[in-house]
C-alpha cells in the first residue's frame, strides 16, 4: 500500500481592505474629494504608511451613497455627508426598532 501525503498549499488571506486605487476605481470618487473625507474623519481606513491608505470594503456603498446625494440634489460635499450620515443614523434605529415589535 502506497501512503500518499498531500502537502496544503496555503493561499494567501482573503483581505478586506482595498488599496487606494482600487477603492477609487470601484466607487468612482475623485482622489481629491477621497483626500477631503479623510482630512474630515469621515471615512473609515487605516494608514499603513506616509501615504499608503487601506479601506475597509463596507465604506464603499457608504461613499457612493455621498457621491449620488451629492449629485442628485447639487450638494457640497459636507452637505452631503451630513445627509448621508443621518441616513445612516435612521436605518440604524429602525433596525434597533423592528427588535423590539410586538
Amino acid at each position: 500500500m502506497v501512503n500518499i501525503r498531500i502537502k496544503e498549499i496555503s493561499q494567501p488571506c482573503v483581505s478586506q481592505k482595498l488599496s487606494w486605487e482600487e477603492f477609487v476605481f470601484r466607487t468612482g470618487i475623485n482622489p481629491l474629494r477621497l483626500t477631503e473625507l479623510i482630512e474630515m474623519d469621515w471615512i473609515n481606513f487605516d494608514r499603513v504608511g506616509e501615504d499608503h491608505y487601506l479601506f475597509p470594503e463596507k465604506e464603499i456603498y457608504k461613499v457612493q451613497r455621498l457621491l449620488r446625494v451629492c449629485r442628485d440634489f447639487e450638494l457640497s460635499t459636507l452637505a452631503g455627508m451630513i445627509i448621508v450620515d443621518l441616513i445612516e443614523r435612521v436605518e440604524q434605529l429602525e433596525r434597533e426598532l423592528s427588535q423590539f415589535k410586538f
